[in-house]
Formats: structure tokens, C-alpha cells, sequence
């Protein structure tokens, strides 16, 4: 247990690809119970990072710790038991199996803690994500975009996660969907879980983080607490649609942009 530390810490992290270097140098950290969001352009290797945390990708470089033990190089498997679970940009779900047996795959690490246990398990998700128990023995591939969305996240929280790595969760939803996953990802921080949240909408990403950076082509160019960021010029510029208004001092007419 690493008392008052991160629960979790790159430091200096490379990941490669053949010659072509992905990432380089990455430092960040992710606090007990809060979330950090990676903002950032298509390709600047985002998904990499989170792929090189849980796992599935080897690091060339850096060391990767969780709650002050060092995790570089650890199996998927073994990273969840100690405590991470990973939601992917694509949700790798299995779509001829129901919602019940994709969330009972969910829980596999903790498979010797009986029938009882993965009922309350079941039943957390479950209250978390009403629809999903409307859908219990629907098959996978017959959900909406949200509910799939909302599939992998449950199935993810079977594992009971102290850190949930989260890439890209509104991606393809529509605005009322994206509110209610991004209201749940704030109620998993409520709960105690520490979130590092990978997002193109930028803006959503900052107003629900704690802390944030910034990757470009594979560095970390602009990091600090997410309120900072959401002001910084650079990033309104760039990634959050408000360079023109800003220029011009506020609103651009009776309508607020409208015109």
C-alpha cells in the first residue's frame, strides 16, 4: 500500500512499434478515487498508453507503478487482480452471449468467491445500469450503441477495479447517452475508484476530471489540474472550439455565436 502516494505512476514511460516511437518520456499519475483525463488529436497514441498500462503492450521503456508497486512489463491477468480493469475504445464484447454471461466473464478473477458474491456483484451493476437488467438474457450483438457501451463498463466493474482505464467511452453515442455514461463515470469516483479517462470530446473530459494532460504525437506536452487546463489558451485553441470567441472577447452576437 503506498499511503498518501498515486495509486498510480508512469514514469517516463516508451512504448515502440518496430523503429517508430509511440510514446516518449510520458510521466503522469492518477489519485485514489480521482479521475485524470488524457486529452489529445487522433494518432498522438492515447489508446497506446492505456494499452501499455493494463498490458498489452510491451514499454521499451519507463516503469509503470500501482500503489507504489511496480507493474512494467505485468500480464493483463495479473494486473487485474491487483486491482485494473479496462474498458476498450472498441468494448470487445461477446455478441452471441447474453448480457448476464458477458458480465459473469467480467468477474473471472474472482471466480473462487462463490455464487453469493457474484449475485451482489450482479446486483451492483445492475443498479447502476437498470437497462442492462431489463436485457439480462439478451445476446450481446443485439444492444444499442449505449447499451454496449454500457455492457463493457458493467463488465468491467465485476471485477470490482480500484482503477478503471476508460478509452474513448463517448465515442459514437449520442449527447443524452454520453451525459448518463459521464454521469456514471463521476458516481465511480464517488465510489472510490480512480479513473484514467482517455476522450476526444475535450471538453466533457475536463469538466468531469480531477486532473489532466495533454498527448501530442506521443508526448506529453501541457499536463495540471483539469480546471487549469480547460482555461489555458493553448487548449481552448486547439481543443475546445473556443479560440474565435475568446479573440473576440465573448459572445459574436445577440444569440451567443449563433449570428
Amino acid at each position: 500500500m503506498n499511503a498518501g502516494g498515486p495509486l498510480l505512476e508512469v514514469s517516463d514511460l516508451c512504448v515502440r512499434y518496430g523503429k517508430v516511437e509511440a510514446l516518449r518520456g510520458v510521466h503522469l499519475k492518477v489519485g485514489h478515487g480521482r479521475i485524470a483525463a488524457v486529452i489529445g488529436p487522433n494518432g498522438a497514441g492515447k489508446t497506446t498508453l492505456l494499452s501499455a498500462i493494463a498490458g498489452l503492450l510491451p514499454c521499451a521503456g519507463g516503469e509503470i507503478a500501482l500503489d507504489g508497486v511496480p507493474i512494467t512489463g505485468a500480464a493483463v491477468e495479473e494486473n487485474v487482480a491487483r486491482g485494473m480493469a479496462l474498458v476498450p475504445e472498441t468494448r470487445e464484447l461477446f455478441a452471441r452471449m447474453t448480457v448476464l454471461d458477458n458480465l459473469r466473464l467480467g468477474a473471472f478473477s474472482l471466480r473462487r468467491a462463490g455464487r453469493r458474491r457474484l449475485g451482489e456483484l450482479l446486483d451492483e451493476v445492475f443498479a447502476i445500469f437498470p437497462r442492462l437488467g431489463e436485457r439480462r438474457q439478451q445476446e450481446a450483438g443485439t444492444l444499442s450503441g449505449g447499451e454496449r457501451q454500457m455492457l463493457a463498463l458493467g463488465r468491467a466493474l465485476m471485477s470490482r477495479p480500484r482503477l478503471l482505464l476508460l478509452d474513448e467511452p463517448s465515442l459514437g453515442l449520442a449527447p443524452l447517452v454520453v451525459r448518463e455514461i459521464l454521469r456514471v463515470v463521476v458516481e465511480l469516483r464517488r465510489r472510490g475508484v480512480a479513473i484514467l479517462l482517455v476522450e476526444q470530446n475535450a471538453r466533457a473530459a475536463l469538466e468531469i476530471a480531477d486532473d489532466a494532460c495533454v498527448l501530442e504525437t506521443g508526448e506529453v506536452t501541457l499536463s495540471g489540474p483539469a480546471a487549469a487546463l480547460a482555461g489555458d489558451p493553448r487548449v481552448i485553441e486547439s481543443y475546445l472550439g473556443l479560440g474565435r470567441r475568446a479573440r473576440l472577447g465573448g459572445d459574436e452576437g445577440p444569440a451567443g455565436g449563433a449570428g
